[in-house]
């Protein structure tokens, strides 16, 4: 997934977000930083937002059913992933990929995973922190040996 990708397939889920949270256009609009023509326009199918409007759906509306149902994860953890290749730092708690991931590797405390909807990988810990995510297998491969020789 690429931010061209991510911006196609939330742009058509922007409607179903703002009737989930009970809000007007106008005050959706006002929520997202853009004008009301443009969120219909959005909703009507006729233009994508843009990608600072994605972000912001993303980041203002993280617990949005819809948006979670659409990507298969944290929303932050996939536009962190598309915006910067890859996020290589320990982050929140995980609850462990018992819904949206498939196991890919499991190694002396680590587990690599890949997101069944948006195809990202992530490595995990026993206690389920996250500690790297990408959208390349061999980098996440790559990742979990660092990891294990480190913890050696």
């Amino acid at each position: 997934m690429d931010q061209h990708a991510l911006i196609k397939q939330l742009s058509s889920k922007i409607k179903l977000v703002r009737v989930e949270k009970g809000y007007t256009q106008d005050r959706m609009a006002i929520i997202l930083g853009i004008s009301k023509k443009t969120l219909v326009q959005i909703e009507k199918g006729r233009i994508e937002a843009g990608w600072t409007t994605i972000v912001a759906m993303c980041a203002l509306f993280r617990d949005s059913e819809v948006i979670q149902h659409s990507l298969g994860a944290d929303p932050i953890e996939v536009l962190e992933t598309i915006a910067h290749h890859h996020v290589n730092r320990p982050k929140q708690r995980t609850m462990g990929g018992k819904v949206w991931w498939t196991p890919i590797i499991e190694k002396d405390g680590y587990m690599v995973q890949q997101n069944v909807i948006s195809q990202h990988y992530r490595i995990i810990d026993e206690q389920n922190y996250r500690y790297f995510s990408t959208f390349d297998k061999e980098e996440a491969e790559e990742k979990l040996k660092e990891l294990m020789l480190s913890s050696s």
